[in-house]
């Protein structure tokens, strides 16, 4: 039986966590194309963070409650949807929604749970490998034996981005803020630098520059990424921390060929997001099922505290995901 009425975390008003707050909300109808997910857990991600302030505003028709990616079981399906069935456990990337007991997607953007693992362990999966494989794999064609940088090599992009390089056949560099981090990119494989302390554009230089990076923080190392990439290095840009702008020299994007692109996942089309999704399931979910490629959770927190998961994340002590825990299906 599915309710009429759910919990849900709502965003009262844009500003800090203490703005999340415990609601009752109708349950969604899967509509064409869709299913209904029984949320079990839910990703946090930075983009949460950010919708929480005002400054991430859900694309036209999404969910107004934060959560981009989730965990559970098939509660419904829309007309049009043959694929899944209720009673099938799943994980999905969602438009919006996560923060509650039921949520909405397309179909084609769900997965099914790889082998071996939880609810828990693949609702930290949607929005690191749809972010990774996208950006690493298809847009920045990383390719066996190349040299990879990935900035905050300890967060869920991060942790995700070397072992999927490592599976590759990729040399993987990462950077990161604390002894206790770079220690948990090294356990991954990754040459790790410490930001505060080594600069990561000498060290890359002396290894023949980096092939291609994948830059979360912007900013001032905007430039600096530039410095470091070798002949027909390509730079892919996904997050700006430190913000987006940046004096670039050009004359080194010509004479080098280089190649300085980036996305942001949540705008795409529905189309694009199921082209990432069968690639996942067709390439990374094997990786995933021989144990080559999992996961790397920090924390999860009950729903009710959502409030404390965000503090978690702005705090940036964070190894891995940090999840929160909506029902105690597992």
């Amino acid at each position: 039986m599915i309710p009429d009425v759910m919990q849900a975390i709502e965003i009262s008003a844009p500003g800090g966590a203490e703005v999340l707050k415990p609601a009752t909300r109708p349950v969604p109808v899967a509509g064409h194309g869709q299913i209904l997910i029984r949320v079990a857990w839910a990703g946090v991600n930075r983009p949460d963070v950010l919708q929480r302030a005002g400054s991430y505003a859900p694309p036209p028709g999404a969910s107004d409650l934060p959560g981009l990616e989730c965990a559970g079981i098939v509660a419904a399906v829309g007309q049009g949807v043959t694929r899944w069935k209720p009673g099938d456990r799943v994980c999905a990337l969602l438009p919006g929604g996560g923060y509650a007991e039921y949520a909405t997607c397309p179909a084609e953007h769900a997965l099914p749970i790889p082998a071996g693992l939880s609810l828990r362990e693949a609702a930290a999966l949607p929005e690191t490998a749809f972010t990774v494989w996208s950006n690493v794999v298809m847009r920045g064609r990383l390719q066996p034996g190349e040299k990879f940088l990935v900035h905050g090599g300890s967060s869920g992009i991060g942790t995700m981005a070397i072992q999927v390089a490592r599976a590759l056949g990729a040399r993987v560099w990462a950077t990161a803020g604390s002894a206790e981090k770079c220690a948990a990119c090294t356990r991954l494989g990754a040459t790790a630098i410490n930001y505060r302390e080594e600069d990561f554009v000498t060290l890359l230089r002396k290894a023949g520059g980096a092939d291609l990076i994948l830059d979360m923080v912007g900013g001032d190392y905007i430039a600096r990424n530039i410095k470091c990439l070798a002949e027909d290095g390509r730079l892919v840009m996904i997050a700006f921390l430190a913000g987006p702008k940046a004096e670039i020299n050009f004359a080194q994007i010509m004479t080098r060929r280089l190649e300085v692109t980036g996305s942001t996942l949540r705008p795409q089309s529905d189309l694009a997001k199921a082209q990432i999704a069968r690639e996942l399931q067709d390439r990374l979910w094997p990786l995933i099922e021989a144990g080559v490629v999992l996961p790397q959770i920090d924390s999860s927190f009950p729903l009710r505290e959502a409030v404390d998961s965000h503090r978690r994340m702005e705090g940036n002590g964070h190894i891995g995901k940090i999840l929160l825990q909506v029902s105690a299906e597992d």
